[in-house]
């Protein structure tokens, strides 16, 4: 059987948050690992995003972000998330962890999805519908710092998803159809070997010296009750969790 050895619910914040974030951290759809592990960046569809200390169970920073769908720690400790399909969402934003819910920078990303900072290339790449991006960070030693957009990618597929980093020079992404890799140096689009024709991939994360691969499949609606792993071949079962993504911490 799966063990939990740790685990965490927005009520367990209450005195630490606004009243309205019991409604806008359900359901949560990211959880990444930052800072070694020692805190965990989420955010939900239902319009919150949080930044955790994994031991003290502490809320660090929150924000209100529509369909927020997927987070990032950059530099100085400021925060980019990406907010998907709502009115006020469409976007790309930017906040610093010391300043909740207080947007520093704001640019439009149609479904956006996924971010991810890459320290060698002092990059960060998001991912909308169709398109992946790469900003650079400008007057980030500022109260007024801007994400510089400085090339745009038209994706092989639409409905891009979930974007990881594989290695220093390489990123994955899915989309309903397949898993892409997205090679920064020569900047072109191959399909990621390991992954190849699964579809509906909401989450993954892999290591290229070990091939160790976990991985999360919409079965059910848009979520699932298993995590899958391969190398070794394992298959973890949850019933009582309606999963969408699972992160490996370091």
């Amino acid at each position: 059987s799966t063990h939990i050895v740790w685990r965490w619910k927005v009520s367990d914040a209450a005195s630490q948050l606004p009243p309205e974030y019991q409604k806008l951290m359900v359901p949560l759809d990211e959880c990444k690992p930052v800072n070694g592990g020692k805190e965990i960046l989420l955010t939900s569809s239902g319009g919150g995003a949080l930044l955790l200390d994994k031991e003290t169970k502490q809320c660090r920073f929150y924000a209100h972000v529509p369909i927020a769908h997927s987070i990032a720690m950059l530099l100085g400790r400021r925060i980019a998330i990406a907010l998907s399909t709502h009115p006020q969402g469409n976007s790309l934003e930017l906040y610093d962890a010391d300043k909740p819910a207080e947007v520093l920078f704001r640019d439009s990303l149609y479904s956006g999805h996924g971010v991810v900072w890459m320290e060698k290339s002092q990059r960060l790449y998001a991912l909308g519908f169709d398109e992946l991006r790469a900003y650079t960070l400008e007057q980030w030693e500022t109260d007024a710092p801007l994400l510089k957009l400085e090339k745009t990618w038209k994706l092989p597929i639409d409905n891009g998803h979930d974007l990881v980093r594989l290695s220093d020079y390489e990123l994955g992404f899915s989309g309903y159809e397949d898993v892409y890799k997205f090679d920064l140096a020569n900047e072109t689009f191959t399909l990621f070997q390991p992954m190849q024709g699964k579809k509906d991939i909401k989450s993954f994360n892999y290591d290229a010296e070990t091939g160790y691969l976990v991985y999360t499949q919409a079965e059910i609606d848009w979520w699932t009750h298993h995590i899958y792993i391969e190398h070794p071949m394992k298959v973890l079962t949850l019933e009582n969790i309606n999963l969408y993504k699972v992160r490996t911490f370091e």
